[in-house]
C-alpha cells in the first residue's frame, strides 16, 4: 500500500523562491536580497509583553476569533489609519498570520470549479491557495508599462468578468507597486458590475512611501463584497510570531471561522499579547522602520539607475522589481548567486507576468545593501 497524494496537490509545483534559498544555504558569504522578511527585530515593548504573558502563565487557548481586547484594538487601528470600520465581535478574525487568513478565505468562499481572477505578478501562495480549494485560476497579468497597477482593460482582457472572486495586493509583493485612486476606483467599479468578491491583501499597507494607502473596501459598495487581510509580520517585524487578521462582512468571517476553529482553534496566544502591546505603544517603532526602508528604497533605485538597469519607481512594501539585463532571469539569478554571492529571485517565481524581472528585497541593512549593489555591478557586463 502506498500513499497517493491528491491530484490538486500534485499539480502545484514547489515554490520558486524556496529553490534559491536552498542554494544560498549551501554557500558562504551570501547576501540575501531574496527573503521577504524584515531584518529588524520586533519592537522591544511587544517582545516584553510576550515574555510577561508567558511568565504569568497565559498559555491557554483564546476565543476562536482572537482575544476581544486585540480585536477592539485592531478595529480602532484600521479606523484611525485606513478609514476602515469593522465590528470587533462579528467582522474581525485573528489568524496565524495573514497567510492563514488567505487560506481560510479561499476554502470558505471558493467552491470547486469557481473561477478566481488573480492579479499577477503575485505572492507565491495565491495560486496554490485557489487550487487547493478546488478553484480555477484566471491570471490577470499587470504590465510594467502601467507600473504594475491593475487596470480595467487588463481585467477585461483576462476574462475576469467570468470569475466569482478577484485577488489583489497593494502595496504589492513582488513588485513594490502601489495603485492610484483612479485605477482603484476602476477596479472597484469592475467588481461591482460583475458581482465579484474581492480578496484584498494589504499586509504592506503601513509600508507606503509616496502618498497614503487606500483600501478598496473604503470605496462605495465595496465593504460588503471585500475581505481585507493584514497583520503584524511586515510593519511590526513579527514574522515568526505568526499573527494576522481578516476584516470582512459577518457572513465571510463566520464561514472562515468555522474552518479556523476546526483546523487551528485560535491564533498563538503569546503572539496576541505581543500584538496588543504593539498596537498600543509601538507606532513610533513602525514609523522608524518605515523611514529606514524608504532610505534603502531610494538608495537601491538610484544604484540600479547608475547601473543602467530599468526599474520603475516602487512606492511600497520593501521590494524593487528591475528588468533583468538578460533574456533568462532564472539563469541570471543563479549565476549571480554562484559568482557574486548575492541572492535575488527571478520574477517568474511570481507568475508569467513576472518574466524578465528580478525581485530584490531591501529588507536588509544598508551596509549589506551597499556591498550587494557593488557585487551586482561587478557581475553586469561592462
Amino acid at each position: 500500500m502506498t500513499v497517493d497524494p491528491a491530484d490538486r496537490v500534485e499539480q502545484v509545483p514547489p515554490s520558486g523562491i524556496r529553490r534559491f534559498f536552498e542554494l544560498a544555504e549551501e554557500m558562504d558569504d551570501i547576501i540575501s536580497l531574496g527573503v521577504g522578511e524584515p531584518d529588524f527585530s520586533a519592537p522591544w515593548a511587544a517582545r516584553d509583553a510576550a515574555i510577561t504573558s508567558l511568565e504569568q502563565g497565559r498559555t491557554s487557548y483564546t476565543a476562536n476569533r482572537g482575544r476581544r481586547e486585540l480585536r477592539e484594538l485592531i478595529a480602532a487601528h484600521v479606523d484611525d489609519r485606513y478609514d476602515l470600520r469593522y465590528d470587533p465581535d462579528e467582522e474581525i478574525l485573528v489568524t496565524a498570520g495573514a497567510s492563514e487568513a488567505l487560506d481560510l478565505a479561499f476554502r470558505a468562499l471558493v467552491d470547486p470549479g469557481d473561477a478566481v481572477a488573480v492579479q499577477q505578478p503575485c505572492y507565491v501562495s495565491y495560486v496554490p491557495g485557489v487550487l487547493f480549494a478546488g478553484g480555477e485560476v484566471v491570471p490577470v497579468e499587470t504590465r510594467a508599462a502601467d507600473e504594475f497597477e491593475l487596470t480595467r482593460d487588463v481585467l477585461e482582457a483576462a476574462g475576469a468578468d467570468r470569475a466569482e472572486v478577484l485577488v489583489i495586493c497593494y502595496p504589492n509583493n513582488p513588485t513594490g507597486a502601489t495603485i492610484s485612486d483612479e485605477r482603484l476606483h476602476e477596479v472597484a467599479a469592475f467588481a461591482r458590475e460583475h458581482d465579484l468578491t474581492v480578496l484584498s491583501d494589504e499586509i504592506y499597507a503601513a509600508l507606503t512611501y509616496e502618498g497614503e494607502h487606500t483600501s478598496i473596501a473604503t470605496l462605495p459598495g465595496m465593504a460588503e463584497r471585500t475581505v481585507v487581510f493584514n497583520g503584524f509580520s511586515k510593519a511590526y517585524a513579527m514574522t515568526g510570531l505568526r499573527l494576522g487578521y481578516a476584516l470582512a462582512p459577518p457572513e465571510a468571517t463566520t464561514a472562515m471561522n468555522r474552518i479556523h476553529q476546526y483546523s487551528l482553534l485560535s491564533a498563538p496566544t503569546t503572539a496576541q499579547y505581543a500584538a496588543i502591546e504593539a498596537l498600543e505603544t509601538c507606532r513610533d517603532d513602525v514609523e522608524e522602520m518605515c523611514a529606514q526602508y524608504d532610505r534603502r528604497r531610494n538608495y537601491v533605485l538610484s544604484r540600479f539607475a547608475e547601473m543602467g538597469l530599468d526599474c520603475f519607481r516602487a512606492k511600497g512594501a520593501f521590494y524593487a522589481f528591475p528588468e533583468c539585463p538578460r533574456d533568462d532571469a532564472a539563469a541570471f539569478a543563479e549565476e549571480l548567486l554562484e559568482e557574486q554571492g548575492v541572492a535575488v529571485v527571478p520574477g517568474s517565481a511570481f507568475g508569467a507576468a513576472g518574466e524578465g524581472h528580478l525581485r530584490v528585497s531591501y529588507a536588509t541593512g544598508m551596509g549589506e545593501l551597499k556591498e550587494a549593489m557593488a557585487r551586482i555591478e561587478r557581475f553586469l557586463p561592462a
